[in-house]
């Protein structure tokens, strides 16, 4: 099996059959393979868990995440759009996606692994305190190894806390007595076999979905991951699941759980008594087996496909580190929050949904904050941002009578330095609304979000 990572960065593009500046080149097998994958999932709606969970589009298909283009001079060319992954194919070949991430000081690959790594783990605030996972490692690891770590890392701590069991009615011709007679069925099949009982009982049993889901996903991730060590605390992990049976009905046993999903980032069961150890797990497991994960294209060629739209990491790692920053005894903050709509009458129309809603506690002054990410220039009429984005801007501040309305940008090359001795760009209207845009250093985030709730 191929062991070749192909990587490029958000906005990257790919060729094939010469070497060219500014392109990755890849063998033409593996460029029409990867063609393959975006053509014949062009008009399939991705309806996967990801959008589902995080409240955002569900109508993605396979050219939204890459595209596809002609130049007399080069060929076809196929351009990485704002989402980041990997993508595998039957034969091991791996194509790897990284956020285009710009920074004051230069940062290395593994430097950007590591962040993509903390972005993900903010999207379900999962706490991986003992991932052990050193810089020179992610380095070296492909993404997916990295994100299969993050489950193999939840995955014992809930071995470690023991295995959820319930009793399960099981009926079955027996060699022994145990629990009570089924006499239709004992009839049935031991009329000539006195030896036999046919019975029915309660069985205490560590085979229940949750645990099926679990195994089913630890076994793809087996064959899936380049890692010796991930194979061997797969192995591990499958034993401690011994008696557990593989799910045979992926849909039928998250059925059965009842995965409730909103737009507030939150993951709710049917059955309460999940520990946080399962809900963590079972919403991984629900977006690796949907499907082949994020981005379900069928028919696309690939085997296994990981895809993360940049917006919403975007979006949600800055609502995470915001909620790190300002103190929760002095701010309350929601995402994506839906209290208000354009029009009231005849009735509620057109909901609006900012971002980021940070509400200040002692006199309810209404920060809010809405991330975009795109890059933005000082070389472009009004830096590149949208007249729709200030139309939506202007909206939230008149609905929400906010103190403060701040976009919030990635730090660009074309920025950084036209910034560097100013904080931030300022749009003023002469009806008292005021638009600010800052720009985000992810590597430096929190000096980046200094002084974002003066006036």
């Amino acid at each position: 099996m191929s062991k070749t990572i192909y990587q490029i960065s958000e906005y990257g593009s790919f060729i094939t059959g010469r070497q060219i500046e500014g392109y990755t080149t890849l063998p033409p097998t593996i460029f029409e393979q990867l063609e393959n994958f975006i053509l014949s999932s062009k008009n399939v709606s991705s309806t996967h868990t990801f959008h589902k969970f995080f409240g955002t589009s569900s109508d993605t298909n396979a050219l939204e995440l890459m595209g596809i283009s002609f130049r007399k001079e080069i060929g076809k060319i196929i351009t990485a759009k704002n989402y980041i992954g990997v993508i595998t194919f039957d034969d091991g070949t791996a194509i790897e996606i990284l956020p285009k991430i710009v920074s004051n000081t230069q940062k290395s690959n593994q430097k950007i692994k590591k962040l993509v790594t903390d972005m993900i783990k903010s999207l379900t605030n999962i706490s991986y305190k003992s991932l052990q996972v050193t810089d020179v490692d992610i380095e070296k690891m492909p993404i997916l190894d990295i994100f299969i770590r993050m489950f193999i890392v939840e995955a014992f701590c809930l071995a470690k806390h023991g295995l959820r069991s319930n009793y399960e009615t099981i009926a079955e011709n027996r060699s022994y007595f145990k629990g009570k007679i089924l006499f239709p069925e004992q009839q049935k099949y031991n009329i000539s076999h006195k030896e036999r009982v046919f019975t029915e009982s309660d069985e205490f049993t560590p085979n229940c979905p949750e645990n099926r889901l679990i195994k089913s996903t630890l076994m793809l991730l087996y064959k899936q991951t380049r890692s010796l060590r991930n194979k061997n605390d797969i192995k591990t992990l499958l034993a401690a699941f011994s008696n557990v049976p593989f799910s045979t009905d992926y849909a039928s046993d998250f059925s059965k759980i009842g995965l409730d999903y909103n737009s507030k980032n939150n993951v709710n069961f049917k059955n309460k008594s999940h520990s946080r150890d399962y809900s963590t797990l079972l919403l991984w497991c629900q977006l690796f087996l949907s499907g082949k994960s994020f981005s379900s294209f069928s028919g696309s060629g690939a085997a296994f496909s990981l895809m993360f739209p940049m917006e919403t990491l975007f979006e949600r790692y800055v609502a995470v580190q915001l909620k790190k920053f300002l103190p929760a005894e002095d701010f309350s903050i929601s995402i994506q929050d839906a209290t208000h709509y354009l029009f009231t009458q005849p009735n509620k129309k057109f909901i609006l949904r900012p971002d980021i809603v940070i509400t200040r506690k002692h006199d309810n002054a209404i920060f809010i904050c809405d991330t975009k990410w795109k890059l933005l220039s000082s070389q472009k009429v009004n830096w590149g941002i949208s007249q729709a984005d200030m139309y939506q801007m202007y909206a939230y501040q008149k609905k929400y009578n906010a103190k403060n309305i701040t976009m919030l940008y990635p730090m660009t090359e074309k920025v950084s330095q036209k910034i560097e001795h100013e904080k931030e760009i300022k749009f003023t209207s002469d009806d008292g609304v005021i638009v600010r845009v800052r720009f985000i250093d992810l590597f430096d985030i929190k000096k980046s979000l200094i002084g974002l709730m003066d006036l």
